[in-house]
């Protein structure tokens, strides 16, 4: 019978087997090691044997490749998107303010000042609507009558930077001015933005 020393590789390998049975810190240690061993191989065989990306990159990575396709005239079927905007925006042409323009933030202002105590938000957008661009009513819906701190108009509306499609008045109340742009719409003159000023 061979007598066991702590020389050799036998003892090595005795050594480094047993090492994890010391303790259960030992043994809980080596399980997670080895846990995040075998998850890595995992991953880094699958992307190995699978290269092709799946899902969400896929689609992204073919979209890419049609738009590149369709950019350097490759042999995709599909078009190249088109653009949104196919010619340059024109820059704003000064021009003297329409009269139809004053008279639009004229009317609105009168609207604006226009509330009786407890009005409710409705009843006052009503007197707005119009004079006011659709898409300025819903951020009217914000403003509580109760708090404008105005109740008429002194005055006639004066032009301030005005150009053919838009035009900002000035607008004095017994509370402070308005500054009111007005633009051009299908549907004629509406305001589509307002401040007040002093």
């Amino acid at each position: 019978m061979p007598i066991r020393t702590n020389r050799g590789r036998a003892a090595v390998y005795r050594r480094l087997w047993g090492w994890p049975m010391r303790s259960p810190s030992h043994l809980a240690g080596t399980l997670i090691v080895v846990t995040a061993l075998v998850i890595s191989i995992g991953i880094v065989a699958g992307r190995l044997a699978d290269p092709q990306p799946t899902g969400l990159a896929a689609e992204s990575t073919e979209t890419s490749r049609s738009q590149a396709d369709g950019a350097t005239g490759g042999t995709g079927d599909r078009e190249a998107p088109a653009t949104r905007l196919t010619a340059p925006r024109e820059t704003p042409t000064a021009a003297p303010a329409d009269p139809e323009a004053l008279r639009t933030a004229e009317n609105w202002a009168n609207a604006w000042v226009d509330h009786e105590q407890g009005m409710d938000n409705e009843a006052w957008l009503e007197g707005l609507r119009p004079y006011t661009t659709d898409e300025f009513l819903p951020v009217m819906r914000s403003v509580e009558p109760d708090n404008i701190p105005a109740t008429r108009v002194q005055g006639r509306a004066e032009a301030g930077q005005s150009y053919t499609r838009s035009v900002e008045a000035l607008v004095a109340t017994d509370g402070p001015d308005l500054s009111i742009t007005v633009i051009r719409t299908d549907a004629g003159w509406r305001v589509s933005d307002y401040s007040q000023v002093g």
